[in-house]
Formats: structure tokens, C-alpha cells, sequence
């Protein structure tokens, strides 16, 4: 089943606790201190992978944990950080917090954004060393990692959408058009989610299509999905509006462009080539609708092949060789922060003492029993 929502978890590793200890050599009986630093915790990272069609997978598995990094040992040694974990997501997936905040749009392939990160090192004995604190008898236990609740949602990426009532022919255009292979049938609400096709120009050149699933009239207010379905042509440059011909064509047209309307994103703005489909039946009505955005209106049928090479090469004509670059951008970024996304800095620290543990800051009793404090260790608590 195609899924174009999901909800996971994601949780960075913690950091490792930097080292407390001191150097011990043959005839240095008080060596210095040598504690290394603890390594940074793994973050989960998505990557935009254009092998991936839905999000599917992420109902069968939704919490993702990075690993810790690891503890600093003597001699200055620092930890190892943990390994991010890398989930992979279809291009078009868009980030959003629990609050339904857009924080990233992985918009092509490639594209990465680190979902959560790991928590901070802590350091070890030695950064504590100073001219009248020679021998510090602490180090700094690892932070821990983000945590976060994400919603992903899926917005196709295609040149060209099919789009019209249930039962159209869109799906039987597709085949005709496209190497894809939709299921077809003479009954409503066939296509059940969206399907890709790729179009091939003689020359070579390719475009794709998304065959959306038909919308119904309050499709912008949820009826039939349609408002899910709405969703998938935010990113079409192109409209193929598909109508019956044997229809009330005129009306049919405006039905859908009022679903349009009421949705924005734009969406009423799009360009659009009128496919007159299933002409090879009795009963053919004109097209009497003038429109700026109609830029053809074409005669097709499936079953015959009539109009499909007008189509196609129609399409190519419209849709320029790329997609026109955003204005001042130079080069396609990586993804898009809608909501910058403050330093890390740690809340509170945690040092491991000779005697027990020390706490500076803002640390809660969750925090301590996180980071493995059980309640009968000494916590010593100062200011600053």
C-alpha cells in the first residue's frame, strides 16, 4: 500500500564520558592528569534517495536510535563518536515537528538534514587542570542527544501531473504516454495513489508524470482525500486536466478548477493542457472554456492512440529542458530550513567525582538517572 505519511521517533546517542585519570609512570609517582575527552553521540541524519517511492517502510519500523559515543581513556585518548544513522527518505519528503512546523524539504535527490544530533562529549580531567588546580579529581560525564517526535510527508516530484474526476482515463493515458504500468479499469477511484511515469522525447530527453488519483467536488475540504491527493501537484510545473469528452466538458473543467482555488499553493495559477479523453466514443461535446492558463486543448483516445503523439510532443514544448533556478540561488541547496535551529549547548553539566558526582546548571532527576546515576550516589549541586 502507498503511504505518503508517517510519524517517527528519533533520538540522538549520548555522549561519552570524558576520562578521569592521571599518568602513571616508573618514577613518576604523581603523574599529571591525562582524562581524554569523551566522544560526541551519533545524530540520525534523512537522506533524500531517488530509489524510494513512498513511505511505506516507516510503518513497520518508526523509532530510530543513534549509538553513544565513547568514553575518553588515559594518555589523552579521545573517544570515538557514535555513528549517525542515516535514514533514507523519497525525494520530495517534507520535515515537520509535532507542532505541524515545517523544518526541512528534501527536495532533490541527495538532499540531507540532520534530523536530531547527539549529545556532547564530556571533557575529561585534564581541560580541568590549572595553575593552582594541578591534579583535578573530576571529569565531565557525556550530554545527552536530541530527541524529537517528526511527522514526513511525501509530495511528488513531476514535471507533468494527470489530474481530473474519477474514471477519466488518466490512468489509461498514462499507459499510453509513459512506460508506467497503472492498474486500469471502467470503474471509479482505480487508481488508488499516485503513479510515475516517465515520458521519452525522440531525441531522448525525459520527463516525468504523476497520474494522481481522481478528485471529487470538496476534495480542498478533505472529500475522497482529495485534499492528500491535492498535495501531490504542489510540485508539477504542468497540468494534463483530463476530461471525458461524452461529459458536460465546460463544467467538468470548472468543477476542478474551483478544488483548485479553494486550495492554493498556487495550484490555480499552474499551466494546463485540456485532454480531451475517450473520444473514440459517441457523444463527443466541444470545449468552450477560454482560459489564459489552458495552453492546448487536445482530442485523445487511449484505445485508438489518437491525440497521443500531439500530446507528447505538446508536453516537451511546454515544459522547458530544466526547472527554472530559484532567484539568487546559485546552486540547489542541500534542503530548506524554514526554522533555523539553535546551537547545541548543554542545559546542565555533570561531573564524575573521586567521591561521587558533582552537578552545575540546570539538570532535572531524569537527567541524572539518564546518565546512569542511581539514587544512592553522593550528588554534590553548585552554582554557576
Amino acid at each position: 500500500m502507498f503511504h505518503d505519511r508517517a510519524r517517527i521517533r528519533v533520538k540522538g546517542g549520548r555522549g561519552g564520558d570524558g576520562s578521569l585519570s592521571f599518568r602513571r609512570e616508573k618514577y613518576v609517582p604523581k603523574g599529571g592528569p591525562d582524562g581524554g575527552d569523551g566522544g560526541d553521540g551519533g545524530g540520525v541524519v534523512l537522506v533524500a534517495d531517488a530509489d524510494l517511492r513512498d513511505l511505506s517502510f516507516l510503518h513497520r519500523r518508526s523509532r530510530f536510535e543513534a549509538t553513544r559515543g565513547r568514553h575518553g581513556e588515559g594518555s589523552n585518548r579521545r573517544g570515538a563518536d557514535g555513528e549517525n544513522v542515516e535514514l533514507r527518505v523519497p525525494v520530495g519528503t517534507q520535515v515537520l515537528d509535532e507542532g505541524g512546523r515545517l523544518l526541512a524539504d528534501l527536495a532533490h535527490a541527495g538532499a540531507r538534514v540532520v534530523a536530531v544530533h547527539g549529545g556532547l562529549g564530556g571533557a575529561g580531567n585534564r581541560r580541568f587542570a590549572t595553575s593552582t588546580q594541578q591534579a583535578p579529581r573530576l571529569a565531565e560525564l557525556g550530554s545527552p542527544g536530541e530527541e524529537a517526535a517528526l511527522e514526513l510527508r511525501l509530495k511528488l516530484l513531476a514535471d507533468a501531473a494527470l489530474l481530473g474526476f474519477p474514471n477519466a482515463g488518466k490512468s489509461s493515458l498514462l499507459r499510453r504516454i509513459s512506460n508506467a504500468t497503472p492498474k486500469v479499469a471502467e470503474y471509479p477511484f482505480t487508481t488508488l495513489a499516485p503513479v510515475l511515469g516517465t515520458v521519452e522525447a525522440p531525441d531522448g530527453r525525459q520527463l516525468t508524470v504523476a497520474d494522481v488519483p481522481g478528485l471529487l467536488e470538496g476534495a480542498s475540504e478533505g472529500v475522497g482525500l482529495g485534499d492528500e491527493f491535492l498535495a501531490h501537484l504542489e510540485r508539477a510545473r504542468l497540468f494534463l486536466h483530463v476530461i471525458e469528452a461524452h461529459e458536460d466538458v465546460s463544467e467538468r473543467f470548472r468543477a476542478i478548477d474551483r478544488e483548485l482555488a479553494a486550495y492554493g499553493a498556487g495550484l490555480a495559477e499552474r499551466p494546463q493542457i485540456v485532454v480531451l479523453s475517450k473520444v473514440d466514443m459517441p457523444g463527443s461535446r466541444p470545449f468552450q472554456v477560454r482560459d489564459p492558463r489552458i495552453l492546448a486543448v487536445i482530442r485523445t483516445s487511449a484505445l485508438t492512440g489518437e491525440g497521443i503523439d500531439e500530446l507528447k510532443q505538446r508536453i516537451f514544448e511546454v515544459i522547458p529542458d530544466a526547472a527554472p533556478a530559484a532567484a539568487g540561488t546559485q546552486e540547489i541547496a542541500d534542503f530548506l530550513v524554514y526554522r533555523p535551529r539553535p546551537p547545541r549547548r548543554r542545559r546542565g553539566r555533570i561531573f564524575r567525582t573521586d567521591r561521587g558526582y558533582r552537578v552545575r546548571g540546570e539538570v532535572s532527576e531524569d537527567d541524572l538517572r539518564a546518565a546512569g546515576i542511581k539514587p544512592a550516589d553522593v550528588v554534590e549541586r553548585e552554582d554557576g
